[in-house]
């Protein structure tokens, strides 16, 4: 059946102008080449739902990477190549393209990365994850514009399902039943009846996928505008607890994931990795690190956090004490604390964040020389002592530091 230009048109409107000239380019290179290519999964779906397209996922039936190569140099644009898997990204100037040579995969071991092989664009397509993911828009040939839909996503889009497309489906790849929660929680859609079935039933699957790529999946989540909602619906089937019993995730964590966002935008994903782990039993900090992967920076939000919630500040301390509590830690520990924690731990955590952390005393080290500070360490112990004065409010102008300065000294001398 010939296919129909709409589509193909609403899709060069929808890109931004750098991506829709890479596309229009390789249309061009692989017309030349007689190579059949497809837009492939999420951004068929986005194109679908009217929501805008990310990168652009491309198959081709034949050699992905050498089409690849072609766009890269003739388009000026960067290439990464990966022979593994017969896959190549053209990234640069604001275009993303991703090329994939149109394959068939099997898996030797449930949880295991497949064995892939090139095929056709209908044995692709069955491959994928869910019913909305299955579909292709043919970009060349006589094809053009035609929608390829042999699972039924389309209507399942229609219907805001989550569909698998075949029972194996969560025992080949765990790492789907990650990704459903998050197509749920994003595209507001529901699993469908078997498909929770087959979920609920194939949870244990999940212990046979690596940290690292639990890791990717986590962090696929946190990048999502409303991840708690992924998270909770994750706790809600019980992936959280197959993937280690200390997580948890409650609408306590929901509403800090909500107030993190408003007190701290820029704090966002980093300051999510901690908060995740609110729940997290000290004894239980390691394992649930090295399950989920985490990055050193990530485990040390993590660590910190676990100590900072053991500690009961007191209530009314002074600025200074409130930084001498804070100044060492993580920020995205302490932001973390400021959204999930109560009582005196919020308010100095977020007080430390929002006001008193960038405080800094006028006067500098070659100051403090010129006043008669010794050099060396008694340079820093004044200027810590500034700043401690300063936080405060016992210090507020230049001559206030200078006096205070001459004062301390005087008091030395005696």
């Amino acid at each position: 059946m010939p296919g129909s230009p709409q589509l193909i048109e609403k899709l060069l409107a929808s890109l931004p102008t750098e991506q829709a000239s890479a596309l229009t380019r390789l249309v061009e290179l692989a017309d030349r080449r007689s190579a059949a290519i497809y837009l492939v999964g999420g951004p068929v779906r986005d194109l679908l739902l009217d929501l805008q397209p990310g990168d652009l996922d491309v198959a081709v039936e034949g050699d992905a990477i050498d089409l690849a190569a072609h766009l890269a140099e003739a388009a000026d644009l960067r290439l990464v190549r990966h022979p593994r898997f017969g896959t190549a990204t053209v990234s640069g100037d604001g275009a993303h393209v991703d090329l994939a040579t149109a394959r068939t995969e099997t898996y030797e071991a449930a949880g295991a990365l497949p064995s892939v092989r090139p095929s056709t664009i209908d044995d692709d397509l069955h491959r994928r994850d869910f019913t909305i993911n299955a579909m292709a828009l043919a970009l060349n040939g006589t094809d053009a514009g035609r929608l390829l839909d042999p699972a039924g996503g389309r209507a399942d889009l229609d219907a805001g399902l989550i569909r698998v497309l075949h029972t194996a489906s969560f025992q080949d790849d765990a790492t789907r039943i990650l990704r459903a929660a998050r197509y749920e929680a994003r595209l507001g859609f529901r699993l469908e009846e078997a498909t929770h079935d087959l979920l609920v039933r194939d949870l244990p699957f999940l212990e046979t996928i690596s940290p690292a790529r639990v890791h990717q999946e986590f962090a696929r989540t946190l990048l999502e505008h409303e991840p708690e909602r992924a998270l909770m619906q994750l706790a809600n089937l019980g992936a959280l607890r197959t993937l280690h019993p200390s997580l948890h995730f409650d609408r306590e964590l929901t509403a800090a994931f909500e107030r993190l966002r408003k007190i701290a935008p820029r704090a966002v994903p980093a300051a999510y990795w901690p908060l995740l782990t609110w729940h997290v039993a000290k004894s239980a900090t390691e394992p649930v690190i090295a399950r989920l992967a985490l990055t050193r920076r990530q485990a040390d939000a993590v660590r910190a956090l676990t100590e900072l919630r053991g500690r009961t500040p007191r209530s009314g301390a002074r600025p200074s004490e409130t930084v001498s509590l804070f100044a060492a830690q993580p920020t995205a520990a302490v932001w973390a604390l400021a959204a999930a924690g109560s009582g005196a731990a919020r308010e100095q955590a977020h007080a430390y964040m929002a006001r008193y952390r960038n405080v800094r005393p006028l006067l500098r080290g070659d100051d403090l020389l010129a006043l008669g500070v010794p050099p060396g360490k008694p340079v820093g112990e004044v200027l810590a002592r500034l700043r401690a004065a300063k936080l405060d409010g016992e210090v507020r102008t230049r001559t206030d530091e200078e006096r205070s300065v001459r004062d301390g000294l005087i008091r030395n001398d005696e």
